[in-house]
Order: C-alpha cells, then structure tokens, then sequence
C-alpha cells in the first residue's frame, strides 16, 4: 500500500521539515533546561523517576527478563507516540508538553548521573546512543506530526469559507494519509529500537 511506503514516509518528513525543525528544537532546549535547572526540577522529576524504576524492578523478576523489558519498553512507547500524534489535533498541546516533559526528564537524567560522579561516556555511549538513536528521532517524528495534526486543525478554522471547501479537503486528506504513514513507521522504529534497549542496552548497563 503507498500509504505504508518508507519512500512516501521520508518524501513526509522533507515535505515536513518546519514541523521536524520545530519539534527537534522544542526537545533539545528541553534536555538543556532540564540539565540547566536540575536542582529545582529534581522533586517534580524524581516522582517519576522512582515510578519507572519501580516497574523495572517488578520486571526484572519476571522469568524471561528481556523479554518483558521489550514488551513494556515498546508497548508504552509505541502507545504514547500513536496517542502524541492522535491527540495533536487539540492544537498541538499534547506533542508540545510531550516533547518538554521527556526532554527535561533526559537533561535532568544526565546531569543528575554527572553530578553523582558517573562515567559520563558510559551512560551515552552505552546507556543512551544504542537505542535512542533510533528511539529518539521517532518520538521527535510522533510530536512532529502531532503539531502537524494541529496546525491543520488551526489552519481549518481560519479556512472555513465556502470557496475553500474543496481545497481543505484535498488538505486533509493528503494530511491524514501522512499521518497513518508516519504512525506506522514511527511504531516499526519504536519496535527496533525496543528490541536493542531490552537487550543490548540492558545487558551493556547490568
């Protein structure tokens, strides 16, 4: 099917790019703020820190251990990146708060390890850099998308004249095929990069 073409999916992300720049931009000033304000951030972030560490631990007595690792890694985020772009459609809000709240997390993350003493070529090379890069750039693609969801419906009310109509549904529905496609294979990047956080990732930090 050309909607589930990796061609038309990369065709998406040049035809996109402002909404990429945009989201890419959000997410890293959102690591720095993160890292730049760690000390006043660290009651707000520790909470769900502490939560995630939890299940970890609760997972980490399971009997295929990597196994339910991938399961949890891919399902919550496969899940979070589908709901970031559906709920884009509410004018953005939900990518933008996505992309500055996780952005924060991994700033805070990583100077709260440097600030602990941690080998810092450790946690990125090993800790971050097999996984995230491709994680990464599929979690800054879902948010891309959800501003994209919700520049069209902005772009819609601020169109609604009648001569228009048949503009704005040509709009929409080119729209909505890259949307799908781009859901797709966020969720088949999300899954790969899954398959090396519970493996690769794990046992190089165990």
């Amino acid at each position: 099917m050309k909607i589930l073409s990796f061609r038309q999916f990369i065709r998406g992300l040049a035809h996109n790019k402002g909404y990429m720049i945009a989201a890419a931009v959000i997410f890293i000033a959102s690591i720095a703020a993160g890292a730049f304000w760690a000390e006043d951030l660290r009651q707000l972030l520790v909470s769900q820190l502490e939560g995630l560490q939890s299940v970890a631990q609760s997972l980490k007595q399971s009997e295929n251990v990597e196994l339910s690792f991938f399961v949890f890694i891919f399902l919550n985020n496969a899940i979070k990146a589908v709901l970031v772009i559906l709920f884009g459609a509410f004018f953005g809000l939900a990518p933008l708060f996505f992309l500055i709240l996780n952005g924060m997390i991994l700033g805070f993350v990583v100077q709260l390890s440097h600030d602990q003493g941690r080998d810092m070529a450790e946690l990125i090379f090993q800790g971050l850099l097999p996984h995230g890069i491709i994680e990464l750039p599929a979690i800054v693609i879902a948010c891309a998308y959800g501003l994209k969801f919700g520049g069209m419906v902005i772009g819609t009310l601020f169109s609604l004249g009648a001569d228009k109509r048949q503009q704005l549904a040509s709009r929409w529905e080119e729209g909505l095929k890259q949307l799908a496609g781009a859901a797709v294979w966020v969720v088949i990047l999300l899954f790969i990069a899954a398959i090396i956080e519970s493996t690769i990732t794990y046992n190089l930090l165990r």
